[in-house]
């Protein structure tokens, strides 16, 4: 058995991308604080063999859609050490990167930032580890557990280990989602896999390659495609009349404020129904000015050349996928009478976005104890906690798959600072207040305690 799986921790994080990775900086400002949370010991599971985030869409000179000041730490500590600011500094670009007078940096630059984040807490990062389920760990009264068994597999030699926690941040990010009828292979992509699989084919052989999809990564790829295969024609398929662009301006930027989560969380139901409504523009389906202004541009460029390359497919949507000899045929519903025409390509890329991160697969049995709402959704604390049964002192946080209960910014990185700052000031108050039941109990009854005697001065 390693020294790692004898231990207990604090908190373990199942997954780690930028939320998990903002919240290992947030424990560890907050473990150089000392006193009562100078021993908050924690450990993060990953399962790819290192960093990454979004690898596959770094694509030349695609911007940060948010300024770089929420990085993941500025809002809740504007003088740590791991803002963006700082890693200018330590990078030697600072005063270039002010003399560029721009608020967001290029993707590539900003994965930089976040690699050199995670290096700095890689201590307790451990990569190549994939969490296979997670558990009570006393399966005889689960709901009176104390502590959280974390099943892990070694992604490279297979071996299996136990780690056990107090409490889990689950953040395994969104799912691809694909359209119906389309299965992944080499020839239909995922946006989430784009580079990858583009490098690994010969640019020679795409002579027509289609894009679906209506939002940021769709123009992105269509516009990479474009520029990079002068012999191929790329066909952009939009459900939607066109590109739609995104509202970034200052009055309906302010739904991605700090306190606008306490506006939607604490909100009637129809306070919640208009945050949607009116402010999805903001986010979904929705691309930059510059972006659809470029694409434009190609299109008329090629009008006027009477070569016309680029394709824009309204209203259209891939139905069906199939493989005819070395060519993929799609089937496309298009226009306001639904007519279904087929389209042979090289390629099919499917920018079509992401299913909520759900992890009832990983908690297994622990799902029972979870409590969900009328719509059979897990009801969440403010401080990202799932409720769960009163009993239950183990807490299970998300960082991911809240957008009922927290808004639009929960799978955004415009507020991971901050949650990050709740979910680990959660954890320090939840211990401090078993540890203050604990004597209380055992106080008054001269002996130990029980979990469920702990569970109930919690509740309280």
């Amino acid at each position: 058995m390693s020294d790692r799986e004898r231990d207990i921790y604090d908190v373990v994080g199942v997954g780690f991308g930028p939320a998990n990775l903002s919240l290992a900086i947030a424990l560890e400002e907050s473990r150089a604080q000392g006193g009562d949370r100078g021993d908050i010991s924690s450990l993060f599971l990953e399962r790819q063999a290192s960093f990454g985030w979004h690898r596959n869409m770094l694509l030349p000179s695609a911007t940060m859609q948010i300024s770089f000041l929420k990085d993941l730490v500025t809002f809740r500590n504007p003088t740590s050490s791991f803002s963006f600011i700082s890693y200018l500094h330590a990078s030697g670009r600072l005063p270039q990167f002010v003399n560029n007078q721009d608020f967001f940096p290029t993707r590539q630059e900003f994965h930089k930032y976040l690699e050199w984040a995670q290096s700095r807490v890689a201590d307790h990062i451990v990569y190549g580890s994939e969490v296979r389920s997670i558990r009570p760990a006393s399966p005889v009264a689960p709901e009176r557990s104390e502590l959280l068994r974390i099943e892990v597999t070694d992604t490279a030699g297979g071996d299996s280990r136990t780690v056990r926690a107090r409490n889990v941040v689950i953040s395994t990010g969104l799912v691809p989602s694909m359209p119906e009828g389309a299965e992944r292979d080499d020839r239909v992509w995922h946006s989430s896999e784009f580079l990858a699989k583009y490098r690994r084919m010969n640019p020679r052989d795409l002579r027509r390659v289609a894009v679906a999809g209506a939002g940021q990564s769709a123009a992105e790829i269509v516009r990479f495609l474009y520029d990079e295969l002068p012999q191929a024609q790329v066909c952009a398929v939009v459900p939607s009349y066109g590109y739609s662009i995104a509202d970034d301006s200052p009055f309906a930027n302010q739904v991605f404020d700090p306190s606008a989560v306490d506006d939607y969380y604490f909100g009637s139901p129809e306070t919640r129904n208009a945050f949607w409504r009116y402010h999805r523009n903001t986010n979904y389906a929705v691309v930059d000015d510059d972006v659809i202004r470029g694409l434009y541009r190609r299109s008329y460029d090629d009008e006027v050349r009477g070569d016309r390359r680029l394709e824009f497919l309204n209203l259209t949507r891939v139905t069906g996928v199939k493989r005819v000899g070395t060519e993929t045929r799609l089937s496309l519903r298009r226009g306001p009478d639904a007519e279904v025409r087929e389209l042979d390509v090289d390629v099919l890329v499917c920018a079509t976005g992401y299913d909520a991160m759900e992890p009832t697969g990983l908690l297994g049995d622990l799902d029972g104890l979870c409590l969900r709402d009328e719509a059979g959704r897990y009801r969440v604390e403010r401080d990202y906690r799932i409720v769960t049964e009163p009993e239950m002192r183990c807490g299970i946080y998300l960082q991911g798959g809240t957008e009922h209960t927290h808004g639009l910014t929960s799978s955004l990185l415009s507020n991971l600072a901050l949650r990050s700052g709740d979910i680990v000031d959660s954890i320090a108050a939840r211990r401090t207040a078993y540890d203050a039941g604990a004597v209380a109990v055992t106080t008054e009854t001269g002996g130990d305690i029980s979990a469920g005697a702990v569970g109930t001065a919690l509740q309280g």
